[in-house]
């Protein structure tokens, strides 16, 4: 079988997996989890088959037109190269695993096989984007998972939070969608074709009238999509779907086909300099911005999204920066550990039954009701805080590296200006990152009260994932070695200097939140039992029970009781709330488009009621009106009629003799 029908196959079955799920998922219930898992880890299979015969080498293509247009033609193609093939195994590994431990996670949910379905539906629309030669095609795989996300964050309609967060992704999304899709448009005619090779030989040869203006359109939609300033408001609220779902967002699907995108077509953004400084200002805000963010949030799922969005925003440095190598590579670094963080948080929040990490704060034990979370999750949180030899140090330290070769004036890939910003940002992130991931480690399994409940053991398909995909968090950044095959020549080996720099920073974002940490919950509060809760130092939800449940030193009605307060409210200090909430972005565009429209819908509503119905009651009344008159002169007395006819008859009489008079 021909590479090519390999690659075709690999988006082709998790679709045939969706659709017979959706067809057999009511019928047929016994098929329903082989059909989840079978068809994505087919694909997973034919990915890696793919990318073992591409090999890193020259790029396949293959085309076929889809339709005739008249004009721009449509076609059917295919480009796999270095980027895609790994990016496609990235997205079977993630969906397979989370395939498998929704087995587990929603095994008593009755609406399980129209989530499978949509999952594998999901699957199949990130790889169309994947492996996609045409603009066209890689638009509908595009817009597909916006509908997926949809309804797989309202899984959970019942509940209000599920219901707005999964209207509010579709809603930012299209905003950013609608610039994007006149940005294809712009670029299809200049280029006279969708196909990506035809649309970077035009940008080679400098066909592109206003390399600006579509790059700043295409941003619209990446922004949008990738969750990058300042259109990343809906992604912390889609936390309220289902965990693996979280997991297969953050991971591989949705918010990765938007770097993935500009990674493909870099040089339509390297045509502006101007493109690729807004860019650099999109990524540093969205990193430095979401790092104060988590460290301030206080679900757990929350402080991995906000986590995601700084992750983006490195990946989109990078690409800033004019290097889509580090960029995919802290992409695939990312998508695995990030899969592992979401999926080991959903079986702490199994054991502990909340997601509220200051809540966790308050159990003891927690980590030792589940080991594979705990001993998981800290590698996860290690990549992610970039130390090595953990995956996220040499991915990020690619981003660090390639940013000061461009600050540097080494190379004319980007602007300088680019280079510094995403420099000094991912610099400070660096700092963020480290801490909230050591707070969020910290709460979660070092906490002291009473003790965490117990569940039981969590299903096998639950935990046996956690460790497989603890492997490439550990293990993946060691292969930067090989990887250049695959990244145009792009030599991956970390710089001693951003390495250094990097990896110090980081370390003092760990210390430094540890010893906040310990001086939140080691300083004891004298305080009389009664008055615990109502003491101005203590968490509004420490309540007496848990006091005297804390196994604290105790004497007579005292009780050395600890101070729950968040490290990270220490830390922030004032800017605590506003973090907490992100900083208010939600309430300006509450201001900015939720409310203009609201009042134009009244004023349409006012103009349809009052102005517009008032024509319609009229040109009802009019005739009723006249025919009540009428029907008032049609008695059906004969002498009313002969008293008519003989008062129609003296006024005529009396006007032809003054008419004649007159005359």
């Amino acid at each position: 079988m021909t590479t090519t029908t390999l690659a075709v196959l690999v988006p082709l079955l998790p679709f045939l997996g969706a659709a017979a799920g959706l067809l057999l998922g009511r019928t047929s219930p016994g098929f329903v989890r082989p059909l989840a898992v079978l068809p994505p880890l087919a694909s997973l299979v034919l990915a890696v088959t793919v990318a073992v015969r591409q090999g890193g080498g020259q790029a396949i293509d293959a085309h076929t037109e889809l339709t005739p247009t008249g004009s721009v033609p449509i076609e059917l193609s295919l480009h796999i190269d270095g980027f895609a093939v790994l990016v496609a195994v990235l997205v079977g590994v993630v969906a397979t695993c989370v395939q498998i431990y929704s087995t587990g996670y929603l095994r008593d949910d009755p609406r399980y096989p129209s989530y499978a379905a949509l999952v594998s539906l999901f699957t199949s629309a990130m790889l169309l984007v994947v492996y996609s030669g045409d603009l066209m095609v890689l638009l509908v795989g595009w817009e597909i998972m916006g509908i997926c996300s949809y309804f797989l964050v309202g899984h959970y309609w019942e509940t209000p939070e599920a219901r707005a967060a999964s209207l509010k992704a579709f809603l930012v999304t299209k905003l950013g969608d609608v610039p994007f899709l006149i940005g294809l448009f712009a670029l299809a005619t200049d280029a006279g074709s969708f196909r990506i090779t035809s649309v970077l030989g035009t940008v080679a040869s400098g066909g592109l009238h206003h390399p600006t203006l579509v790059a700043l359109l295409l941003l619209a939609g990446v922004a949008g999509k990738s969750a990058l300033f300042p259109l990343h408001t809906w992604l912390p609220d889609a936390m309220a779907g289902p965990t693996p779902v979280s997991a297969l967002i953050h991971a591989a699907t949705m918010v990765a086909a938007g770097i993935y995108f500009v990674a493909r077509l870099l040089p339509v953004f390297q045509a502006s300099s101007a493109a690729m400084v807004v860019l650099a200002v999109m990524a540093g805000v969205t990193m430095a911005g979401s790092g104060l963010a988590a460290l301030a949030q206080d679900d757990i799922k929350r402080v991995l999204a906000y986590s995601t969005i700084g992750q983006l925003g490195y990946m989109a440095g990078a690409l800033a920066v004019g290097d889509r190598g580090a960029a995919v590579f802290h992409l695939l670094a990312h998508g695995a550990f990030k899969a592992l963080l979401f999926l080991a948080a959903g079986v702490v929040i199994h054991a502990s039954g909340t997601n509220s990490l200051a809540v966790m704060s308050r159990m003891k034990g927690l980590r030792n009701r589940v080991p594979d979370a705990y001993w998981t999750m800290t590698v996860a949180l290690l990549a992610l805080a970039a130390i090595p030899p953990f995956s996220g140090f040499f991915s990020k330290e690619a981003v660090l590296g390639a940013a000061e070769h461009v600050a540097t004036g080494h190379t004319e890939h980007a602007p300088g200006a680019a280079g510094w910003i995403v420099l000094i940002t991912g610099m400070v992130t660096a700092v963020l990152t480290a801490a909230y991931a050591t707070r969020l480690w910290l709460l979660a399994f070092h906490g002291r009260g009473t003790e965490a409940p117990d569940h039981g053991r969590q299903p096998v398909t639950m935990t046996a994932v956690l460790w497989v995909l603890a492997v490439p968090s550990l293990a993946f950044g060691l292969t930067y070695g090989p990887l250049p095959d695959w990244f145009d020549g792009r030599d991956l080996t970390p710089v001693l200097t951003t390495s250094v720099l990097g990896t110090g920073l980081a370390l003092v974002g760990v210390v430094i939140t540890y010893g906040a940490w310990r001086h939140t919950t080691a300083m004891a509060l004298r305080v009389p039992l009664g008055a615990v809760a109502a003491h101005p130092d203590a968490d509004a939800g420490l309540v007496e029970a848990e006091a005297i449940a804390s196994h604290e030193p105790a004497f007579g009605d005292v009780a050395y009781v600890p101070d729950p307060a968040d490290p990270g409210r220490l830390l922030l200090g004032p800017l605590h709330r506003h973090a907490a909430v992100g900083f208010h972005l939600d309430a300006v565009y509450h201001a900015l488009f939720v409310r203009p429209v609201q009042a134009g819908a009244q004023l349409v509503r006012f103009l349809d009621r009052e102005v517009v119905d008032t024509y319609v009651r009229g040109a009802g009344a009019l005739p009723r009106w006249l025919g009540a008159a009428v029907r008032r002169a049609q008695t059906g007395n004969v002498q009313t009629y002969l008293s008519a006819l003989l008062a129609g008859t003296v006024v005529l009489v009396v006007a032809a003799v003054l008419v004649a008079t007159g005359a």
